[in-house]
C-alpha cells in the first residue's frame, strides 16, 4: 500500500470518526439512528473495495483499542460484545461490496447505480450482520431481529441517496478518484 493509499485510509477512518460524533437518535430498539452508518458507504463508493474495508477496519481497530469514536462516545472491545456487532464487523463488508460495486459501475459515475450500490452494500449487506448479531448477542429471533431494523430502512435510504450524491460530486471534482477495476490490484 503506498503513503498516498494509507493516508486516504487514515483520513476516511477519521471521517468515520467525525460522523460519529452528530448524535444518536434512540427509536426504541438497542440499536439506535445514527450518521455514522454512512461511513462504509462513503469510503466504499470514493475508495474503492480494498481502502474503503481497510478504512473500516483501521477504524474498528481504534475503537477495539478503547477510542471513543463511536457515537455516543462509545469504544474498547466491549462494544463488540453488545447488540451492535454484527454491524460494526458487517461494516468493512458493506464497505468491500460497495467498492466492488462501484469499479464495475459506469463512467462517469451515475446516480442510479451509486443508489443501488448503497442499498446493496449499505443495506442488505449490513442487515444481514446486524440482524445476525441482533440474533447472536440479544437473544432475539431472526423474524423480531428484521422487525428491530424495519424503523431504519427509511433513514438508510436517505443516507444511501446522500452518500451517493457525496460521491457524485466527489467524482465531478476528481475524475480520477473513481475507483476502477484496473485501477486497483
Amino acid at each position: 500500500m503506498s503513503a498516498r493509499d494509507l493516508a486516504l485510509v487514515a483520513v476516511f477512518a477519521a471521517l468515520v470518526a467525525a460522523l460519529g460524533l452528530f448524535p444518536a437518535i434512540s427509536v426504541g430498539s438497542a440499536v439506535p439512528i445514527t450518521l455514522q452508518s454512512m461511513g462504509p458507504m462513503i469510503c466504499g463508493a470514493v475508495l474503492g473495495r480494498r481502502l474503503g474495508a481497510a478504512s473500516l477496519l483501521l477504524f474498528l481497530a481504534l475503537v477495539a483499542l478503547g477510542l471513543p469514536l463511536l457515537a455516543g462516545g462509545h469504544g474498547g472491545l466491549a462494544v463488540f460484545a453488545g447488540p451492535t456487532v454484527g454491524y460494526l464487523v458487517g461494516w468493512p463488508v458493506a464497505a468491500y461490496v460497495i467498492g466492488w460495486l462501484t469499479e464495475r459501475g459506469p463512467r462517469p459515475y451515475r446516480l442510479s447505480w451509486g443508489v443501488v450500490a448503497h442499498v446493496i452494500g449499505g443495506i442488505v449487506v449490513l442487515y444481514v450482520f446486524g440482524i445476525a448479531g441482533l440474533v447472536w448477542q440479544a437473544g432475539v429471533t431472526v423474524p423480531h431481529a428484521v422487525v428491530i431494523n424495519l424503523p431504519f430502512v427509511p433513514g438508510d435510504l436517505a443516507k444511501a441517496v446522500v452518500a451517493a450524491l457525496v460521491a457524485r460530486g466527489v467524482f465531478a471534482g476528481l475524475p480520477d478518484r473513481q475507483p476502477s477495476i484496473s485501477r486497483v490490484r
